[in-house]
């Protein structure tokens, strides 16, 4: 009787622990969700008020039960929910891939700028790449998430990058797993001269852009030149009717 009582007691108490734990988890979905929800309103402003989007791609990721347990496992992190929470900021994860490198720094700064956003870190591998090439603007954001009884401020870690530099860290993943991180060094040498021409790849296409952008504004003045004449000869044509 007593052992069954003891058998009854650990269920109860695996199953508060996992009620815990999906409620915790609950919490970085909602973050992703939501983080994810504030880029597609300003990605419908851009399209609407300025015809001009500068987000290609949007994701979004939750850590897996398993990867969260290694990597706190890895930082010697005891398995307690609360210091969980406060030592691991990336378990909701939000990339964004830009056209540029400006657009990059301009959805960095709108990002934390809204009220609601609190930054709770930030690192520019861009203009510090990392020692592999690695080049992403990475970003600790904490927002609120409104629940039927109390407001949790949640950290989302969001990751902006162009498409060059997406496509060379996707290019890099895909090698460390096939390899099981044991790479070759040639590759490794490959990988980091692909960096570099990722890299200039970015400024080439940026010193374009903006070349582009002088050209249409320059069209534009000359259009709007264009507009004041027509109208002034209506206006001095309705006034000749006049008479």
């Amino acid at each position: 009787m007593t052992n069954f009582e003891l058998s009854t007691e650990n269920l109860n108490a695996l199953k508060s622990i996992r009620s815990q734990f999906e409620q915790f988890m609950m919490l970085y979905k909602c973050a992703a969700t939501e983080m994810l929800t504030k880029i597609e309103v300003l990605q419908e402003e851009f399209n609407t008020a300025h015809g001009d989007n500068p987000i290609e791609h949007v994701s979004t990721r939750v850590k897996s039960t398993k990867s969260l347990l290694k990597k706190a496992e890895r930082k010697m992190i005891p398995l307690d929910l609360t210091q969980i929470r406060e030592k691991i900021h990336d378990i909701a994860g939000v990339r964004i891939t830009c056209s540029f490198i400006s657009n990059v720094y301009e959805l960095s700064d709108i990002l934390q700028n809204q009220e609601d956003v609190q930054v709770l870190g930030f690192k520019d591998y861009i203009k510090d790449p990392k020692p592999n090439g690695y080049s992403s603007l990475h970003l600790i954001l904490q927002i609120p998430i409104y629940l039927s009884d109390r407001v949790e401020l949640v950290p989302v870690e969001v990751q902006i990058r162009t498409i060059a530099m997406d496509f060379w860290a996707s290019l890099e993943h895909k090698i460390y797993y096939k390899y099981m991180k044991k790479v070759p060094r040639r590759l490794l040498n490959d990988l980091k001269e692909a960096a570099y021409a990722a890299t200039e790849l970015d400024l080439k296409m940026e010193s374009l852009n903006n070349e582009v952008k002088t050209i249409k504004k320059q069209h534009e003045l000359i259009d709007d030149d264009d507009a004041y004449l027509q109208i002034k000869f209506f206006e001095k044509a309705l006034a000749l009717s006049k008479h």
